[in-house]
């Protein structure tokens, strides 16, 4: 016979890491254009365009629909040289137009509803501001998200 009792907490533990399973992999289906994320190696960063800039990233006013993703359109809108230089893992950069994460920040504005171009934006920010390379932001990214 089968013991079907469990402590709550067992039951927490269980649903929350089927959350954390099941979470990206709907972030990724309803937000990204092929719904897969595709296998890429880890050299398959974009080069950083010479003098981009934050012009094109979305300003707040742009996000009153999203205020969660405004403090990572800030964040971005600080580094579009590290931003561009960065392959974005949710699967966006298989569309056409997007060169790098920057591009998940500009035009339709992906990363608003995107939690996986929002996380990759705020790390590469903390990385940046704690003295890490281009070469190390990618790295701490490819970890977290590749």
């Amino acid at each position: 016979m089968i013991d079907h009792t469990s402590s709550r907490r067992e039951f927490l533990t269980i649903c929350s890491g089927l959350l954390l399973f099941a979470l990206p992999l709907r972030v990724t289906k309803d937000h990204c254009a092929s719904g897969t994320m595709p296998k890429r190696g880890p050299g398959d960063h974009p080069t950083p365009r010479p003098g981009i800039d934050a012009s094109r990233v979305l300003e707040n006013d742009k996000l009153t629909d999203h205020p969660e993703s405004v403090s990572a359109f800030e964040q971005v809108r600080q580094i579009p040289e590290i931003a561009d230089g960065i392959r974005c893992h949710c699967g966006c950069s298989s569309r056409e137009g997007y060169y790098s994460l920057l591009s998940c920040y500009e035009g339709e504005g992906m990363a608003m509803m995107c939690i996986v171009c929002q996380g990759q934006g705020r790390l590469a920010f903390r990385l940046h501001k704690d003295g890490k390379s281009l070469d190390d932001i990618r790295k701490g990214i490819d970890a977290r998200f590749g």
